[in-house]
């Protein structure tokens, strides 16, 4: 690996404090499979894509994974060539050209920061849920409505601070608590899920996994990006490289884990179908989980896949925070962003301040949120957007592993075939279905309206997504002068000495 040049190298690459090398396989698999959070793409996600692709869910599903899997041995082969906390910010940015590196990085990180924004909601939900259930239906005057996304919106934003902190104190605290969040919600996913796979009245179909039944291509684009970002935060392990052990960890930790959600998504899709009808599945959109868990079990057990969905929803902001603020981190190395993203604390050897910072720029933008007047709403419109973002860094860093490893062609049909073949394929679905999708957007209304029906209105928000960055990248040229720009290598990852954490396990 190439180190950055000692006149361009940041701050942050003189010694001080540095991430401690804490962490293993096991610990790679709890952060990529929080991060996905199955649990809660399947309670937010059925509903949603039933009223897409009517019971084409398992079709849709099982699609998305084929490119999403030639990400991943994109990111697998490019994390054993130059394993790094910036991941995909650095190696589009080597291989591609800094300016879509940049803004690789940035949409990944402006993606995190808003799925940590809407999924706030969430947790603030379900926490009024229980209140409700309790018989607490008002405090203070205020209504504690589950569906009033400003409501949920403080009481997310209460747990969203608790998580910030629990981040910052180090990863080895957050795995363990993490593991303890999935063992439950997993156990509870699967219970339910199995009960009603037994018990379901509605006959088992293969047409459910047939995709020349959805009606229209738009309708398809639509449905395997929304598929896409069930898969989505399997990557997260990627970007603890200089916290793990080894650096193989990180490709087998987020493999594995992608593997698990693959059988807990298709498992799931077809369970929910036995169970409730189309009718039903789109009538309770991102309620379908405690509505499952209302229909197969009486009080208390019906509560269970509300707990399920909170555990979820927890585990997933946090495992969120954890792979933003490093990503960040690597970009403050090259200067393509503020020193103040590089600063490690000195005694839990976590970016504290970058932790501390991101989960305040998702409280704002929850707090911004609120003027969609509906939970569902915000949901909707915050997803889909995230949903392009993830295509669009995705495509570019599996093009990314296609262009650095091109000479492997000359190696045999296999290697040709793994290390170009399947990556380029992968990386154009996706680029190619967010551009069809974006498209459509364009051509589905002729006004702008602030609602998640309205075309204009979910193309904005990606757009703006990707305009902000262009900015900022321009900002990292001409401005910092970053070498990330000049010297075309970013970040090395061994520009800093990393301890070994002689506390971990």
């Amino acid at each position: 690996m190439s180190s950055i040049p000692s006149q361009a190298s940041p701050p942050a690459s003189a010694p001080g404090p540095a991430l401690k090398r804490s962490l293993g396989v096991v610990d790679g698999i709890a952060l990529a499979a929080s991060s996905t959070a199955a649990t809660t793409s399947i309670a937010i996600g059925m509903g949603t894509i039933a009223s897409i692709v009517g019971l084409q869910a398992p079709a849709l599903l099982l699609l998305a994974f084929l490119p999403v899997l030639g990400i991943a041995t994109a990111y697998a082969r490019l994390n054993r060539s130059e394993p790094n906390c910036g991941n995909g910010y650095v190696w589009v940015g080597k291989s591609l050209g800094p300016w879509p590196g940049f803004l690789t990085g940035w949409v990944t990180l402006v993606g995190s920061i808003i799925f940590c924004a809407y999924t706030s909601a969430i947790m603030g939900s379900v926490v009024l849920a229980f209140a409700n259930k309790a018989g607490l239906h008002s405090l203070a005057g205020v209504a504690l409505d589950p569906t009033s996304t400003g409501v949920t919106t403080g009481v997310g934003l209460v747990i969203l601070v608790a998580l910030a902190a629990l981040a910052v104190t180090g990863m080895r605290a957050a795995t363990r608590f993490q593991f303890s969040l999935l063992a439950f919600e997993y156990a509870v996913l699967l219970g339910f899920c199995g009960w009603a796979m037994v018990t379901g009245h509605h006959t088992f179909s293969f047409s459910w996994f047939d995709p020349f039944e959805i009606s229209s291509g738009k309708t398809f684009a639509q449905g395997m990006v929304l598929a896409v970002f069930f898969f989505w935060g399997w990557d997260a392990a990627f970007s603890v490289n200089e916290e793990t052990k080894s650096p193989g960890d990180a490709a087998r930790g987020g493999l594995i884990a992608l593997f698990a959600m693959l059988g807990l998504f298709l498992f799931a899709s077809v369970a929910f179908q036995r169970e409730m009808s189309l009718a039903e599945l789109v009538r309770n959109g991102p309620q379908a989980l405690p509505y499952l868990g209302e229909k197969l079990a009486a009080e208390p057990w019906d509560t269970l896949p509300l707990v399920a969905l909170m555990f979820s929803a927890v585990a997933s902001v946090q495992a969120t925070l954890i792979p933003t603020a490093r990503g960040l981190l690597a970009m403050g190395r090259d200067r393509t962003m503020g020193p103040l993203w590089t600063r490690i604390h000195p005694r839990y050897g976590t970016p504290a301040a970058g932790t501390v910072v991101v989960m305040a720029i998702a409280a704002v933008i929850a707090l911004l949120a609120v003027a969609l007047p509906k939970l569902s709403e915000m949901l909707l419109a915050a997803v889909n957007a995230i949903g392009l973002v993830v295509a669009l860094y995705y495509g570019l860093t599996a093009l990314a592993c296609a262009v650095r490893f091109r000479s492997a062609r000359h190696e045999g049909p296999r290697e040709a075939l793994l290390a170009v073949g399947v990556p380029a394929v992968s990386g154009l679905i996706l680029l190619g279905l967010g551009c069809y999708l974006g498209y459509s957007y364009l051509t589905m209304s002729d006004h702008f309206a602030l609602s998640p029906g309205n075309g204009w209105f979910m193309f904005s928000l990606p757009a703006f997504i990707v305009l902000a960055g262009l900015g900022m990248a321009a900002v990292a040229k001409y401005v910092r002068r970053s070498p990330y720009f000049t010297t075309g290598r970013g970040t090395d990852a061994e520009a800093l000495t990393l301890p070994m954490d002689r506390t971990a396990v």
